[in-house]
């Protein structure tokens, strides 16, 4: 295989990861996207144009609630321009440094839309043909719009256009109540917007566990000026300055007017528009393209990672399914990782990976489940930031960890400490009897063990025997 042409369609995480892992074992390769740089959505449109404002927004809500510790740092200004560039250098350093270990690891990078002309030949841009061995196809996701919502005009914004910050809008409707909707309306909140959200389910995060959610929705029906729950938008019609929305809430019927809407109701997969059909790659009902526990499509010289293959649409995950990709191209097959955390990056934050206890009561597993509550952590008092719990989901009998749930500041950070004790089998003992440094948020994964057993030193609870 090394003699031979990998070509990957799709620069993002997955991408520009198994371009550089298959040039690291001898392989040519050769990498196409339509941006000038590799990075992806995740660089350039989601992952970090969007954790760098929520990064801004923390500072904000932060600066704020120093008066209560006795540092007031006066009125707030924001200078907007000033905000987006920072925004966009940390974009731009990212996406030329991957450009530089492209050159170092002598990937061939392609600047274009490349659309399959067979199995083994991709056209780029119309222009050049070029002939492949073996492809992975990592062409990722979009923003899906409803057909009511494009009507809207350009007061209507996914994702990709929120991030761009063209100005704060006084009042900012939100669609969807996903991690995506609420990271932004937080990022908008802080800035300065009037910020409502509608869900047309009857929570928020929907099959995120509750005990997760409620501290954050505590916190977000402060920040945001309201939260509608089972609550659709109708109907939308553009005005001169605003868009005036029609909200349906069982018999109830709400017009309302926003200056701006934030639609984030799921993405699509980009596997439409790049000749598929004229290879052997079959997609399922959803337009995903199929593959199996090794990424392979059904087309035997074409492979899939990321979200163009669905399952969780998130970085890490498509990064992780690259090396499984290029492990069956060396012929070093391995199973696929399943522990994915996720991590929601709002404030507080949350993160679980493995089982949930959501799903554990639906599959009718039998799990034990305990929490430590951040009131009683010393860190946690320290920072303010007493709002959060960690959680452990254990198989019943054996304290096996099967999941960990973290609401809470920094979760993002602590969520890994759980991944690692699922894919080595670890028990609620084991992490009991692993010394944390004190004080930390971290040692509250250990005081959640330490509840389990009865023995946690800063929560009194009857000991199992």
């Amino acid at each position: 295989m090394s003699k031979k042409h990998l070509v990957i369609l799709g620069a993002g995480p997955g991408g520009y990861t198994a371009a550089f892992l298959a040039a690291d074992r001898g392989m040519k390769v050769t990498l196409v996207d339509a941006q000038k740089s590799p990075g992806g959505v995740c660089l350039y449109k989601g992952c970090i144009p969007s954790k760098a404002l929520l990064h801004v927004a923390g500072n904000i809500n932060e600066s704020r609630s120093a008066k209560e510790w006795g540092v007031d740092f006066g009125d707030l200004t924001i200078d907007l321009d000033r905000l987006r560039r920072w925004k966009e250098g940390v974009v731009s350093k990212m996406s030329g440094g991957l450009a530089m270990l492209c050159k170092q690891r002598g990937v061939n990078y392609i600047h274009g839309c490349a659309v399959f002309k067979d199995s083994h030949t991709i056209m780029v841009s119309g222009r050049d043909t070029l002939e492949f061995d073996r492809c992975i196809l990592a062409t990722g996701s979009r923003p899906a719009l409803p057909r009511h919502f494009q009507e809207g005009g350009p007061r209507i914004m996914d994702s990709t256009v929120a991030l761009t910050l063209t100005d704060i809008p006084q009042r900012l409707l939100v669609v969807g109540g996903g991690y995506i909707g609420l990271e932004m309306g937080s990022v908008y909140a802080a800035l300065g917007s009037r910020v409502c959200v509608i869900e047309m389910t009857n929570e928020l995060l929907p099959g995120v566990d509750r005990d997760l959610v409620r501290p954050l929705q505590g916190k977000l029906t402060k920040d945001f000026e309201a939260i509608h729950l089972s609550t659709l938008a109708t109907s939308v019609v553009a005005e001169e300055n605003s868009v005036s929305v029609i909200m349906e809430s069982g018999e109830e019927t709400v017009e309302e007017t926003f200056d701006r809407i934030l639609v984030s109701v799921g993405r699509r997969p980009n596997s439409d528009a790049i000749g598929l059909d004229n290879t052997k790659v079959e997609l399922d009902e959803g337009g995903f393209v199929k593959v199996d526990e090794q990424q392979k499509t059904t087309d035997s010289s074409i492979f899939g990672i990321g979200d163009v293959v669905g399952g969780p649409m998130l970085a890490h995950k498509a990064s992780d399914e690259a090396r499984v990709a290029v492990d069956g191209l060396t012929g070093e097959e391995r199973p696929l990782n399943r522990t994915i955390p996720a991590v929601v990056f709002t404030d507080p934050e949350i993160a679980w990976c493995g089982l949930t206890e959501f799903d554990a009561r639906l599959k009718g597993e039998k799990v034990e489940i305990a929490r430590f509550p951040w009131g009683a952590s010393g860190r946690a008092q320290a920072l303010g930031r007493t709002a959060g719990m960690s959680k452990l989901v254990l198989e019943a009998g054996t304290g096996r960890v099967l999941g960990v749930g973290i609401v809470g500041h920094g979760a993002g950070e602590l969520i890994a400490e759980g991944v690692l004790a699922i894919e080595m089998g670890a028990t609620a003992k084991d992490l009991a009897h692993t010394i944390h440094p004190h004080p930390t948020l971290s040692e509250t994964l250990m005081e959640a063990a330490e509840v389990f057993f009865g023995t946690a030193t800063h929560v009194h609870k009857r000991s199992r025997k």
